[in-house]
């Protein structure tokens, strides 16, 4: 069950921070600290390869099966707190930022290509001590996912996959806009980050001024790496390694996509379920890219579904 967490608290939060004189920051701080608190999870850092890791995980550990979540570009930990919310009741969840994302380090000079970074996510949760878990990855943390299940597969009970990179068979609007020079991810400039909420999202979740002026001037901070990783992820490139790499999975895959994604088709999904054996594929109407962030409680219960672990 999630914890409860209503609007009109966050409304309260918020304007006695106004009326206090607190600044953006700050707003922005105590307003991610409870959300991630009322989701039941706490900030932490780790550190590996010399790089210091950040992740969300549980206030306190439970009797259950541990989920590690891993973002997408440009996206950070928290893209993962309200999903977890529901889950942490039952479940030891692990939210990590990825190098070069969140308040982990950014260096420029190491690789991220997805081998690469699946290869960064197995020495993370070797630090952690995570020997096996469910893996849930959104985008290009999807496509990392899947290579993890692939190289790794004695670590994985199962995993989840929210519109993953990694397969490009049918275009989508991002791959027109890029074609043309427009990278609508990587905002560079005030309004650009709002341009990427309505580019990403069909169903944006609520977030107050001052919090979103905080995540745009983040993510413009980020645009260098940003740059870097897209390179990377781009020359890479993904077919036919990538499609030959995740047929190797042996555990159970659920594929969840939203069916209003304008950053990857949706029909790519039948494409990755199929390379992977005895994948199941959900499609949900009206939602984009993100159907974590979207789609919190659904997303929830399908993966309880799948795993046969209904709510208690």
């Amino acid at each position: 069950m999630q914890r409860p967490v209503t609007l009109n608290l966050q409304f309260a939060l918020i304007i006695a921070l106004l009326l206090s004189a607190c600044s953006r920051q700050d707003i922005y701080e105590t307003a991610i600290g409870f959300e991630r608190s009322s989701a039941g999870l706490q900030a932490a850092t780790v550190t590996v390869d010399n790089l210091e890791i950040a992740y969300l995980k549980n206030h306190q550990l439970v009797n259950g099966d541990t989920i590690v979540m891993i973002h997408g570009f440009g996206a950070n930990k928290d893209n993962w707190t309200r999903l977890a919310g529901h889950l942490t009741d039952d479940f030891n969840v692990y939210a990590i930022d990825l190098p070069g994302h969140g308040d982990s380090s950014k260096p420029l000079d190491i690789g991220y290509s997805l081998e690469e970074q699946a290869g960064y996510v197995s020495r993370i949760l070797e630090a952690l001590a995570v020997d096996k878990a469910h893996i849930m990855g959104n985008s290009m943390g999807g496509a990392i996912t899947a290579l993890y299940a692939a190289n790794y597969p004695d670590k994985v009970a199962s995993a989840v996959l929210f519109d993953p990179a990694g397969i490009l068979e049918y275009e989508s609007e991002l791959m027109d806009l890029v074609m043309e020079g427009d990278n609508p991810l990587i905002p560079k400039q005030p309004g650009d980050f709002e341009r990427l909420m309505d580019f990403a999202l069909e169903k944006e979740p609520f977030v107050p001024w001052p919090i979103m002026g905080v995540m745009e001037e983040q993510a413009i901070a980020n645009q260098d790496v940003n740059e870097v990783i897209f390179a990377a992820i781009r020359d890479a490139g993904f077919e036919p390694d990538f499609r030959t790499a995740i047929t190797r999975i042996k555990a159970p895959v659920l594929v969840i996509w939203g069916k209003e994604d304008r950053v990857i088709n949706y029909r790519n999904g039948r494409v990755f379920a199929a390379a992977i054996p005895d994948a199941r594929l959900e499609l949900m109407e009206g939602i984009g890219h993100a159907p974590m962030v979207e789609a919190p409680a659904r997303s929830a219960e399908l993966f309880r579904g799948f795993i046969g672990q209904p709510a208690q």
